[in-house]
């Protein structure tokens, strides 16, 4: 085992060789980047900086008016542009490397991710991709937010409202249980990347995702520093989508607090802020850690002040929550899916159960009042359409089919049907019908008519079913009842 110290030179040494990757210490708060360098898969380095000038013909080609730019990254930036065709505003994303053509602009990451996961509420869509052949040039046309969650914070000296941080943390949950079940994880979950519109949140900036089905050892040096988890600090790549919580759980914090919770200046001072709030984890957690990384540590115990002190006025079931999304053991953390049926959001889940109950009625009530007086009159006549059909599809007519046949046409002959100049399917038309004469003595023979559009009771179904002889059990029962014997007329009782 060993030492601290010796732990820490050993993890201080290997940073030094990710010079390409490595953040200034003293970087400004305004001025942080994404540190999602992925070589593995459709996230090269940048080859060289397309020109600003570039960037507008190619959109101007393809229909689109830049207004200004309103963001860049390590390997893109983000412009606000507006279409010649509709007048809408765009948010235009332009890839800083060069594509060699369109099939691989259509395989990168993040135009997969996107595609996958639209539509969803709580996602940014994708509204086109734009890729210029001369020039290798990608832009995705995305739909314009007002801004992140880091400029609604900044420069705030009030807490934001319970219910506005509630109802923010349960869309970033529920788009990320909405990633996590296409199988896709964020890797990149920060207040940049989550954009509101009013009370709409969407997570965007998916040039980081992984699937979760990929299996380790993925990219170490992932994710923006201040929203890493610890086994992406701790181990050569052995993570999986539990970080998006962890990263979700220091975005909570830092909406109630307006200031971040473990800002690093570097990997060891980001694994010692982290200890400094939560204190060192047991023995047991360090163990799985150490299984998944070359060198062994260990840190001194250290009792960590706690998240209740830096947020005091942090109600009890938020405060739950931040907890198990801040669980040092990923295996411990809480997923997306459990977030959402945590207490915390109790009031906003029944609300929602409102919601859905007051649209499914009103939208019941508008088909019927909408529907008029011709599509109640097609709904009347329905049902003998449907025999229509019932005769088609059967040859031999049973008694069962022409009995429920004969009760779903008899209220449409009692209902009193508006006048409407149309035409309608004639059923004043009688048929005549064979007569059918019942031996018994005290109902006399009756004539039975069929509308057009019922099928027909042959005379051979009806005595089959309704005129059976009687034997001389049914003469012995009529007896016991004290019913006079009737006179015999015509040879039958």
């Amino acid at each position: 085992m060993m030492h601290y110290s010796s732990w820490l030179i050993g993890v201080k040494n290997r940073a030094s060789l990710r010079n390409a990757c490595k953040t200034p210490p003293n970087m400004d708060r305004n001025k942080r980047v994404t540190l999602n360098v992925d070589m593995q898969n459709n996230n090269p380095q940048p080859n060289g900086k397309t020109s600003d000038l570039t960037v507008m013909t190619h959109l101007w080609k393809k229909g689109y008016k830049t207004i200004k730019k309103i963001g860049e990254g390590t390997f893109s930036e983000v412009l606000k542009t507006q279409s010649l065709k509709d007048g809408k505003f765009y948010a235009c994303k332009t890839m800083k490397q060069t594509i060699n053509s369109l099939e691989q602009a259509n395989n990168l990451r993040e135009v997969q991710a996107m595609k996958r996961l639209s539509p969803h509420a709580n996602i940014i869509e994708l509204h086109e991709l734009i890729f210029d052949k001369e020039t290798g040039t990608v832009s995705l046309i995305c739909e314009l937010m007002e801004m992140n969650i880091y400029e609604f914070i900044q420069g705030r000296q009030t807490p934001l409202p319970d219910n506005t941080i509630k109802n923010y943390m349960y869309q970033l949950c529920k788009s990320l249980e909405h990633m996590h079940s296409c199988g896709i994880f964020h890797r990149d979950v920060k207040p940049e990347n989550i954009l509101i519109k009013q009370n709409g949140l969407k997570l965007g900036d998916f040039g980081s995702c992984r699937s979760v089905y990929s299996k380790p050892p993925h990219t170490e040096y992932i994710s923006t520093r201040w929203y890493r988890a610890p086994e992406c600090l701790l181990t050569d790549g052995y993570y999986g989508l539990k970080m998006d919580m962890w990263s979700a759980g220091c975005v909570f914090f830092e909406i109630m607090s307006l200031s971040p919770l473990f800002p690093g200046t570097n990997e060891l001072d980001q694994v010692a802020k982290i200890h400094d709030v939560l204190g060192t984890p047991d023995q047991s957690i360090l163990q799985k850690l150490k299984q998944s990384r070359a060198i062994q540590f260990n840190f001194p115990p250290k009792k960590g002040s706690g998240i209740s002190r830096l947020v005091p006025r942090c109600p009890a079931p938020a405060l739950s929550l931040l907890y198990q999304m801040l669980a040092y053991d990923p295996d411990e953390r809480i997923t997306a899916e459990t977030a959402l049926r945590h207490t915390y959001f109790r009031e906003i889940r029944l609300a929602e159960k409102k919601a859905e109950t007051f649209q499914r009625v009103s939208g019941t009530m508008d088909g019927l009042e909408s529907g008029g007086k011709h599509n109640s009159l097609d709904h009347i006549w329905r049902p003998a359409r449907l025999g229509k059909q019932l005769r088609g599809r059967h040859t031999r007519q049973t008694p069962l089919i022409s009995h429920n046949m004969k009760h779903v046409a008899e209220p449409l002959i009692r209902r009193n049907v508006p006048h409407i100049p149309t035409e309608l399917p004639k059923i004043n038309m009688v048929v005549p019908g064979p007569q059918i004469s019942f031996p018994v003595s005290t109902m006399p023979a009756f004539t039975v008519t069929h509308r057009g559009t019922l099928p027909t009771i042959t005379s051979k179904k009806c005595q089959s079913r309704l005129a059976k002889p009687r034997d001389e059990s049914h003469r012995a029962a009529l007896k016991t009842f004290y019913i006079p014997p009737l006179d015999r007329k015509h040879g039958g009782y």
